[in-house]
C-alpha cells in the first residue's frame, strides 16, 4: 500500500516536472539548443519548488523501485505462478514487469494444472520484437533433464523411461522428460526383430553414451540385463566344479557343438561330447530350448569359458561292451566313416571296428573301400582282433565264406577258358574278375595279336565282360595271369606269305605324328610307314585318313611288326624303266658286237672291193648315235 502511494506521488511529480520544464524551453533564448526532458528534473523538489527529502532519503526511495523489478537475462531458469488459464496458453507471473504465455501443450503431462500452481520454466527471450515476454516450460523440461542425464551418466544410476516410438536402428524412449535413443542392439541380450512390441512400456535403462555438443543420450536396456547375468555368473563361477553335474538348456547349435545356458552363465557342449557314437551335427541328438544335465569337464575362471560333456554321464562303451562281442563271431554294424585303407564298422554306440581293405574280398585285385562301402549301410563282419585295452576292435567280410584259392587249380586251370567282368583298367593292362574273391590281369600286349593299344580303355571299358583264357596261376600272391587274344590262333604264322617283303597293299592312314603313319592294311593288321617313306611322286606326303599302294619293305613275325612304304613304289617304277633302256642300249651293242666279229673273221680272205664294202659299214656304224657307239665301245673294250 505505501508502495503505491509513493509511485502515485512520483508520477504526479514526474508530470507537474513535465509540464514546467515545457513552459520554460518555449520562453527560453532562441540562441541556445533545447534541453532534452526531464535532463535537469530534481527529484527531490516537489510541485512547490520545495526539496521534501533529504539524501538517505532519496537513496532508500531509489532501492524500493529498483526492487520492485525482477533482473533477468535469456536462458535463465526460474519459477513462475499460473496467473490464469485459456483454451490455448497458460498465463504466467514471473515477477516481472509483464507476464508470460505458454502453450498449453506444454502442459499436457500435467492433467490438473490450476490457477496458483508453481512451475519452472526458462526466459527463452525477455522482450521479443513484439515487446512480449517469452517462456518455455519444455526448454526448461529438457535442460533439467540433460543435466540429470549427464549425471546418472557419471553415477550409472539405472533410470526409467518410456518408449514413446520406434524409428529407424532402434527406439526413443522418454526419460525425465527428454528424447534420449534406444538402439535395437541394446534392447536385450538375445536379438530383437519386432520393435514395436515396445512401444508405450516403461523401462528401466542406463546411459551408456552422451554427446554434450548436441545434447543426445544413448540409453541401454541389455546393460541392465548384462549386468545381472554377470552377477550370476560371479556366483555360478565362484562354486564351479570339475565333475560337477549341471542343468542347462539348449541356447544355440552350431556345426561344432551346442551352447548352454546354465542360469546366466554359458557353457560350450562340443559335438564330440554329446554322444559315444559318432554323430555328423548336433540336432542328432539335441533341440533348441531342451532341458538336460550336463557335466563340468573344465572352465576358465579368467576367461569365463566351460566346457560341458554329455555322454561322460554315462560309461564308456567299451566298458560294457555286449556278451556277443567277442574274437570269431559274426556281429553287424553300420558303416561310420570310409578311409582310403578301409571302413569304420559302428557295432554298438561307441564301439567301432575297422575293415581294412585287405578283408574285403578274397581276391588280390586292388579295391577302393570308397567304392565298395557306403555311409549308412549296414554290414556283417567276423571280428578277427578285440583289444578293450586300447578299444580297437579289426573286422572280416571275407573271412565269412571259404577261400576260393584253396582249390584254384581245379576250378581255373591253365589253358582253359573264361568269362569274367572287367572290374579295373590301368595304363598296362585290365583287371577280370572271374568269381567272387577271384581274379587276374590280361596284359595290354594280351589283347590282340594284331592291334597295338596305347591304353587299354581303347579296346575295352569298365563293366564289360570278356572271354579270357588261364595263362598262369600264382597261388601264393593270388594271381591269374590272363589273356585275350590267346583264344584265338597267332594270325601271324598265317600272314607271313601274304605280307612277304615286296608285296603290295592297299592302305589307309589311321594316324600320324613326329615319326610317321600308322597304316591300316587287310586282314586288320596294321604297318608302319616312316616319314621318309610317305613321300608321292608329286613331293607331297599322303595326309591322314588317305588311302594309297604301299610295299612291304619288313616283316617280323617275333615282334609283330610291319613297315610298309608308298615312296619305294613310285622309286621303284624309275629304276625299272632305266634298267629296260639300259637293256635296249646293251641288246642294240651286242648285236654290233656281233657283226663287226663276222667281218673280222673274213678279213683275211677279203679282196678290194670287200675292203670298200668293210669302209662302207664302219662308215655307218660312225654315222649312228653316241650313244650306241660309246655302249660299243664299251662293251668292247674288254674282249
Amino acid at each position: 500500500m505505501f508502495e503505491n502511494i509513493i509511485n502515485k506521488n512520483l508520477n504526479a511529480d514526474v508530470q507537474e516536472g513535465a509540464t514546467a520544464d515545457v513552459a520554460e524551453a518555449t520562453t527560453a533564448t532562441p540562441n541556445y539548443p533545447a534541453p532534452t526532458a526531464h535532463d535537469d528534473f530534481d527529484w527531490s523538489v516537489d510541485k512547490r519548488n520545495v526539496t521534501s527529502y533529504t539524501k538517505e532519503e532519496k537513496e532508500k526511495y531509489d532501492s524500493v523501485y529498483d526492487n520492485t523489478f525482477v533482473q533477468l537475462n535469456d536462458g535463465q531458469m526460474m519459477t513462475g505462478t499460473v496467473v490464469g488459464l485459456t483454451k490455448t496458453d497458460v498465463v504466467l507471473n514471473i515477477g516481472f514487469k509483464s507476464d508470460g504465455l505458454i502453450s498449453l501443450n506444454e502442459f499436457r503431462d500435467l492433467q490438473n494444472l490450476a490457477v496458483g500452481d508453481e512451475v519452472e520454466v526458462m526466459i527463452v527471450e525477455k522482450e521479443d520484437r513484439d515487446g512480449h515476454l517469452n517462456l518455455s516450460r519444455r526448454q526448461a523440461r529438457i535442460t533439467r533433464a540433460w543435466e540429470r542425464i549427464v549425471e546418472v551418466h557419471k553415477t550409472g544410476e539405472i533410470i526409467t523411461g518410456t518408449v514413446t516410438s520406434k524409428t529407424k536402428g532402434g527406439l526413443i524412449v522418454d526419460v525425465f522428460g527428454m528424447e534420449t535413443f534406444l538402439p535395437g542392439s541394446q534392447i536385450d541380450v538375445k536379438p530383437v526383430t519386432d520393435y514395436d512390441q515396445f512401444v508405450g512400456k516403461t523401462m528401466e535403462f542406463k546411459v551408456v553414451k552422451i554427446n554434450e555438443t548436441i545434447k543426445n543420450a544413448v540409453v541401454s536396456h541389455k546393460a541392465l540385463i548384462e549386468s545381472d547375468i554377470e552377477a550370476q555368473r560371479a556366483e555360478i563361477m565362484s562354486k564351479l566344479e570339475k565333475g560337477q553335474v549341471l542343468e542347462g538348456t539348449v541356447k544355440n547349435i552350431t556345426d561344432f557343438g551346442a551352447f548352454m545356458d546354465l542360469g546366466g552363465l554359458d557353457g560350450l557342449l562340443y559335438i564330440t561330447d554329446i554322444s559315444w557314437g559318432r554323430i555328423s551335427h548336433p540336432t542328432e541328438v539335441l533341440k533348441l530350448d531342451q532341458k538336460i544335465n550336463v557335466v563340468v569337464l573344465d572352465f576358465d575362471d579368467e576367461k569365463k569359458r566351460i566346457s560341458l560333456g554329455l555322454k561322460q554321464l554315462t560309461p564308456h562303451p567299451w566298458d560294457v561292451l555286449e556278451e556277443n562281442i567277442v574274437e570269431g563271431n559274426v556281429v553287424k554294424g553300420k558303416v561310420v566313416n570310409i578311409e582310403d585303407y578301409g571302413a569304420f564298422l559302428e557295432i554298438q554306440p561307441g564301439v567301432e571296428g575297422l575293415v581294412h581293405v585287405s578283408e574285403i574280398t578274397w581276391a588280390n585285385t586292388p579295391i577302393n573301400a570308397k567304392e565298395f562301402f557306403k555311409l549308412g549301410d549296414e554290414h556283417e563282419a567276423k571280428v578277427v582282433t578285440l583289444d578293450k585295452a586300447s578299444r580297437k576292435m579289426s573286422l572280416s567280410i571275407k573271412q565269412l565264406s571259404a577261400d576260393p584259392w584253396s582249390d584254384i587249380e581245379t576250378k581255373f586251370a591253365e589253358g582253359s577258358k573264361h568269362s569274367g567282368l572287367v572290374k579295373n583298367i590301368t595304363n598296362y593292362g585290365v583287371f577280370v574278375e572271374l568269381a567272387a574273391g577271384i581274379g587276374g590281369m590280361i596284359h595290354i600286349s594280351d589283347l590282340s595279336w594284331l592291334k597295338r593299344f596305347n591304353h587299354p580303355s581303347e579296346y575295352i571299358k569298365v563293366g564289360a565282360t570278356i572271354d579270357v583264357a588261364i595263362l598262369g596261376i600264382d597261388k601264393e600272391n593270388r594271381k591269374l595271369q590272363l589273356g585275350h587274344k590267346q583264344l584265338e590262333e597267332d594270325p601271324w604264322n598265317t600272314l607271313q606269305d601274304t605280307f612277304a617283303v615286296g608285296t603290295l597293299h592297299e592302305g589307309t592312314v589311321s594316324r600320324r605324328d613326329d615319326k610317321g603313319a600308322t597304316i591300316q592294311l587287310p586282314y586288320g593288321l596294321e604297318g608302319f610307314a616312316p616319314n621318309r617313306h610317305l613321300a608321292k611322286e608329286d613331293g607331297k606326303s599322303i595326309a591322314a585318313d588317305e588311302t594309297a599302294q604301299f610295299v612291304v619293305i619288313e616283316f617280323d613275325r617275333n615282334e609283330k611288326r610291319i613297315v610298309v612304304s608308298h615312296t619305294r613304289i613310285w622309286e621303284q617304277g624309275q629304276v625299272e624303266v632305266a634298267e629296260a633302256a639300259k637293256k635296249e642300249v646293251r641288246a642294240e651293242a651286242d648285236k654290233t658286237k656281233k657283226a663287226v666279229k663276222t667281218i673280222q673273221s673274213k678279213v683275211e680272205k677279203s679282196t678290194l672291193g670287200d675292203l670298200g664294202v668293210l669302209a662302207e659299214l664302219k662308215k655307218k656304224m660312225e654315222g649312228g648315235s653316241s650313244d650306241e657307239a660309246a655302249s660299243t665301245e664299251e662293251e668292247a673294250k674288254p674282249e
